[in-house]
This record gives structure tokens, sequence and C-alpha cells, in this order.
């Protein structure tokens, strides 16, 4: 495998550069040649276009909220577990890394990373599942799109324009995070093939082509798989601090049979800390190293002379090999049966997905008991609008704070513990 940080197909690292620094590939987005914001605005005298959307993103109030928002555990649980917000910095990160090591954009990648969560609700994907359900009839819900409704419509800091007026480049990235939404002919992907395209996708395609049908940025690609390293890596690391399941079980898990032999025959006897620990750091760098790998393959052999030949690829650029990807897979069915179905996770659940229930029951029935700027013009609003409004605002909820809504409006509300 090429050095991680040799470009592929007949590129060099320019003359005196040392290992590690930048250069960029012709397939890489380029700020200078952004398609734009919906909203012109003036270009920074010290900043590029796609440094500006990271800033935003970063100084945004829905950014500020995922210190205080579940990845899997309520965040009662202890100080250690992630959060929304760590889990996010750690996307970034690895994000970052993938994009150096392929000639991408450094700041587009992260501020994909960074954004990539921002439509998530209190009590991770318990707390989603709920608000879905609530709104099976009124469109329902999906994260991604959310994380569009925020970045266009629900954050309210800039005198010009509601949202964050993010470049094209940064909102096609977060529409796509999973692929294409549609496919050549015109009909939505497996993954809304039956509920159909959100809304809020929808209502902005209309305003701003966001190519639902091609495939993502390289860079789009590189975030999207560094949510799955990341993820899968601390999910690992936390379900251990909480045993739920221990290194003996996870042997079950090939890869991860591999990883903690290596490591008992490198340091046998190791404590418990250190050795979970080390198989994270290896389930990282086994994954990125893989990813590198494998995608420095592919764009030898597509040879893509600018970022819209990757749009118009096949397949994606950025991936797992098969082996990998077989790992990943495993890792994700060892973990739901075991982490996140886990039997002394399940009361937990279902009570953080009665906390959603209950809210947005007591809001459809009373507008008025949300928040004055919430419920200001909700009696002119047709049903539609007025039930997604009531989404937005326990969706943009930390678990904190919809626990506290609860205990305003509820005789009776679970500790989550």
């Amino acid at each position: 495998m090429p050095h991680p940080q040799n470009p592929p197909f007949g590129f060099s690292i320019p003359p005196g550069a040392e290992p590690g620094e930048r250069w960029r590939a012709p397939y890489a987005c380029r700020s200078s040649l952004s398609r734009g914001r919906l909203v012109a605005e003036p270009a920074s005298a010290t900043r590029g276009e796609f440094q500006r959307d990271r800033d935003r993103i970063i100084h945004s109030t829905a950014f500020r909220r995922l210190k205080h928002k579940t990845q899997v555990f309520v965040s009662h649980e202890g100080d250690h577990y992630r959060t929304r917000l760590t889990h996010t910095i750690e996307v970034a990160q690895i994000a970052r890394a993938l994009a150096r090591a392929l000639g991408l954009d450094e700041d587009l990648a992260e501020a994909l990373a960074l954004a990539h969560d921002l439509g998530h609700t209190p009590f991770g994907h318990t707390g989603e599942d709920a608000l879905e359900e609530c709104m099976a009839g009124f469109g329902g819900f999906d994260h991604n799109a959310q994380t569009l409704r925020i970045v266009t419509r629900l954050e309210r800091r800039y005198a010009d324009f509601d949202g964050l007026n993010l470049s094209w480049e940064t909102l096609e990235g977060l529409v796509k995070h999973n692929g294409p939404l549609l496919d050549a002919s015109g009909r939505p992907t497996a993954r809304y093939a039956k509920s159909g395209i959100p809304v809020a996708i929808v209502e902005y395609q209309r305003r701003q082509d966001l190519w639902l049908d091609s495939y993502a940025s390289a860079e789009a690609q590189a975030a999207a798989l560094a949510d799955d390293i990341a993820y899968n890596a601390h999910d690992i690391d936390d379900g251990l601090r909480a045993g739920l399941f221990g290194h003996a079980e996870l042997k079950s898990v090939p890869f991860l049979a591999e990883l903690l032999d290596e490591i008992g025959q490198r340091h046998p006897g190791l404590e418990r800390p250190r050795l979970t620990n080390e198989l994270v750091r290896r389930v990282i760098t086994r994954f990125v190293e893989d990813v590198i790998g494998e995608s420095q393959a592919r764009l030898t052999a597509l040879a893509p002379a600018d970022a819209d030949a990757i749009r118009r690829a096949d397949a994606p650029v950025v991936a797992f090999s098969a082996r990998i990807d077989a790992a990943d897979r495993d890792i994700k069915g060892f973990l739901y049966p075991n982490m996140y179905r886990h039997p002394r996770i399940a009361p937990i659940r279902e009570q953080a997905a009665q906390v959603v229930r209950d809210l947005f029951a007591r809001f459809s029935r009373d507008p008025a008991a949300m928040p004055a700027e919430w419920a200001a013009d909700c009696d002119s609003l047709d049903e539609h609008r007025r039930t997604r409004r009531i989404a937005d605002y326990i969706a943009g909820m930390t678990d904190w704070y919809a626990l506290d809504e609860h205990r305003r409006l509820f005789d009776a509300t679970p500790s989550l513990r």
C-alpha cells in the first residue's frame, strides 16, 4: 500500500515538503470554485468558503447543544461516556486525517463532520425513533433532514438570512451523508423507498439543486466513513466501560479477536483499562489505514479529473475494503444486541421515548405550553406546519432540557438511571 501521505496515481509531494504537509489532488473540492451560497455574500479577506462554513457551524446554537445530547447512554450515567459533542469531535479528527492523506480539502471534510449530527434529538436514536413515531402522519422525522432545516432555517444568528447560509458543497455533503437520495430514474433510493424523500429536503431542493441523484464529494464520503469508524470504536469503549460486555465476548467478532490476540502477545497480562484503550486505538488505526489504501486504489482506477467526476462515479471512491467492510458489519452486528438493545438499557430507552411522546402530545394539544418564541402564531398555522414546529422544538432539546420541560408539565418524570 502506498504511504498514507503519498498522493495516488503519479502525483508527488512538492519538493522540500515534510511528510504530513498538505497537498491537494485535482479531484479535491476547492473553495475558490465553490458553487456558492443561497444568499450571495462578499468573500472573506482571511478565510476560504469552507473555513467560513466550519466556523459558522462551531458558533451555532445547535452545535453547543450537542454537549448535552446523548450518543447511546443517557448523560446521567457518568462523565466519561460519549455525548454527541465528543463523538462529533472524534469524527472531525478522523475526517481530517482521511482528507489529508487523500489530498482532499480538510476544511470541508471537517465542516461536514462537525455538522453531521446537528439534527439529532435528545436521548440518542431512542428519541429519534419516538419522534418519528409521533410524526408518522406529518411527513415523518429524519435527522439528516433536520440537520438541513437547522442550517438553512432554524438557526437565527445573521441579519441577512435565516440559517447559516452554508456553501453548496457543505449542504450537499450533509444531505447525502448516506449516499445519493435518488437513483438514475429519479426514484428514491433504498433508504427512502418507502417513506419518500423527507419534506425538508424536497422543500430546500426547490430553492437550490443539491444533485440528489449523484454521490457527494470525496470530502463528504470521507466524513461519512469517519462517522462509522468513530462510533464503532467508541461504542466498544463505552460498552466495556458500562459492563454491558467484556473483552471475552468481543472475541466472537473475528476482527476484534485478532486484535485482542495481538495485544495479548505483545502485552501479556495488561490491565483492563489499558487493554481497552489498546483495542480501541487499533480499531481506529486499522480502519483508517484501510480506507486510505482502498480509496487510493479506487481513485487510481477512476483517475477523476475534478470533484464532479467523483460525483458522477458509479460507486463511492472513499470506502472500506471488502475485508474491513465485513468487519464493520460484524462489529455493528455485535453491538446491536449487546449494547443498543441490551436488557439493562431497554427500560431506560422506553422511559426516554415516553418523555418525547409525552412532550409531543402535550404541545400538540396546547402549543401555548411551549416558550413564547415557539408558540407565537401557532394558531395561524395549518396542522402540518404547527406539528413540524413542535418537532423542531423537541428535536432541538438537550437531554437535560427535555427532562426539565417534562417536569414542568407533568407530575412524574423518570430519572433515566
